[in-house]
């Protein structure tokens, strides 16, 4: 339940704190004091959308703040959970769940395991298939849970299996698409045909022929500046010095360097004249480098940053091959226990469908029956519920639809196609009454869900809310006397002026006070006739 609510700069409030308590909450007060800002707070804090022209005016931002005791959630510390949105006139937003930083959405995700709104134009969720399977199968209780854990057991099996399936290429054209894929990667990979040492030859060879007419015409003059007679001169040099060995051995050995020198030279100059005889301009040739070059690098870009990588990355898709195409045998097997569960699933979702079938009459009748004593004698609730044979939901092959039908004569609707704000807020009290012993919502709120309604029909509305509460706790902005009287607290929403600003304030009354703002709901003053009728109401249901 909620134990606290602060709020700051959000309309006219300034900065207010209400203690909530357990059971039936009720808030009244003057028109245009601010009880829709306190709801309007608890949407925000719930989740829900904020106008930045909802932030006090003159002020920066505005701060909803709740403390919620819940000793049984695995998110309460000692067993309170505390909530926070500080909102800027920027449209930042400052979301914390027990001082930990949440996103707008996660904190809806989070609020809604605890409180329901329910307003003119807050019955969202009513509207959702979701909520309608809860809602029944909440209502049938026992007889459903186990066969329903049975089949959602099944269906989280099928689901891996569908995954694995997936995964192993399980699927027939996704297997095809699949290998046809690899198999052309692998074909392109092989046709080329390439060695590791490949790339670095051919780039060496494509300089060579780039540069072919620079090194033909270098070599040509370097031929010519050793030539014939280069090496004839110093043949003759060595002739001449070898007459003069006997004189001294200075001169034999200025021979024998000069010979060394001699057969060098003549070695430099058989090199060069090769070198010349093999360098030649080929555009064939240049074409074929260029070709086989484009290759590669067309291979690298696909493949890997080099050839090494490319072979390494051939193996494995040779690998990939043959892990799917004897996966073949595995998957027969994994299809194999998907049908048997699939077949066990339906066995237990038609089981599902016909005790479904038999509890939504039942549950009608018992919502229709209360739609009477709200005053909607003429209105009606059927929950459909078709079962699908192609489908396999979490919750079964059902989908279950609240339909309604307002008038006597009229075809029946969709719930979100056909109802009005206080016709929603209504049925929702209706189905809420009947749900009170399992519905899993700690706290329920009702905006004037008695707008438009007098009579014996506010009574039954004081009534039910009071049931409701037994079970939840409940705040409720009413206009109704009887609702005023059936409370366990009330809460009176006044508004004054102080330093020429408007201000929201709220006051938790003591008996006599309840009394006093009885009377005035009742007959719009408080004398001692209008005070005997308060005393004699709030006796009367007290009894």
């Amino acid at each position: 339940m909620i134990t606290n609510l602060h709020i700051k700069n959000i309309g006219i409030i300034d900065d207010i704190e209400i203690n909530l308590n357990n059971g039936l909450n009720v808030l009244t007060g003057e028109t245009g004091a601010g009880k829709t800002l306190i709801i309007d707070s608890l949407k925000i804090i719930s989740g829900d959308r904020f106008s930045k022209d909802m932030i006090r005016k003159g002020e920066t931002n505005s701060f909803v703040e709740l403390c919620m005791y819940q000793p049984e959630s695995k998110f309460a510390l000692d067993g309170n959970i505390i909530v926070s949105r500080e909102i800027n006139t920027s449209g930042r937003n400052l979301c914390k769940i027990n001082g930990r930083l949440v996103t707008v959405t996660e904190l809806k995700a989070f609020m809604c395991n605890f409180i329901e709104i329910h307003g003119q134009n807050d019955n969202q969720h009513l509207l959702e298939n979701n909520t309608h399977i809860s809602y029944l199968d909440s209502f049938i209780g026992e007889k459903i849970i186990s066969i329903r854990e049975k089949y959602k057991e099944l269906y989280f099996k099928r689901k891996n299996i569908i995954k694995e399936l997936q995964e192993n290429f399980g699927d027939d054209k996704e297997k095809q698409r699949k290998l046809d894929l690899l198999q052309y990667q692998l074909k392109e990979i092989q046709e080329a045909n390439l060695n590791k040492s490949e790339e670095e030859n051919l780039e060496e060879k494509r300089k060579i022929v780039l540069n072919s007419e620079k090194i033909v015409d270098n070599l040509k003059i370097a031929d010519e500046a050793i030539g014939e007679n280069s090496i004839d001169y110093i043949s003759e040099a060595i002739r001449a010095l070898e007459k003069l060995e006997d004189i001294d051995n200075k001169y034999a050995d200025a021979s024998n360097s000069l010979k060394n020198i001699y057969y060098e030279l003549q070695e430099i100059s058989r090199d060069i004249s090769s070198y010349k005889e093999d360098t030649f301009f080929d555009e064939e040739e240049r074409e074929k480098i260029e070709s086989r070059l484009s290759l590669i690098y067309t291979l690298k870009r696909k493949y890997g940053n080099n050839i090494e990588e490319i072979l390494k990355y051939k193996e494995e898709v040779e690998q990939e091959i043959e892990h799917i195409e004897n996966m073949e045998e595995h998957n027969k097997e994994l299809k194999r226990k998907l049908a048997l569960i699939e077949s066990e699933m339906i066995n237990y979702a038609k089981k599902i469908n016909k005790i479904r079938l038999e509890y939504g009459i039942i549950l009608s009748e018992k919502i229709n029956n209360e739609l009477k004593d709200l005053e909607m004698k003429n209105a009606s609730i059927s929950v459909k519920v078709e079962y699908n044979n192609t489908e396999f939901y979490e919750t079964g092959k059902d989908s279950i639809t609240f339909m309604v039908k307002t008038n006597i004569g009229e075809d029946e609707h969709e719930l979100s196609k056909i109802v009005s704000g206080g016709e929603m807020s209504r049925i929702m009290l209706a189905i809420k009454k009947v749900l009170a012993d399992t519905d899993k919502i700690s706290v329920l709120i009702f905006d004037e869900i008695d707008t438009g309604i007098s009579g014996k029909a506010a009574k039954v509305v004081a009534e039910k809310l009071k049931i409701i509460s037994k079970t939840h706790q409940v705040l409720c902005i009413s206009h109704l006397a009887a609702a005023t009287a059936m409370a366990d607290y009330n809460y009176f929403i006044s508004k004054s002026v102080l330093n020429k600003r408007t201000n929201t304030n709220v006051k938790m009354l003591n008996e006599e006070e309840v009394l006093n703002e009885i009377a005035r709901i009742s007959a719009g003053e408080i004398n001692e006739t209008t005070l005997k009728y308060a005393s004699e109401l709030r006796n009367k249901i007290a009894s």
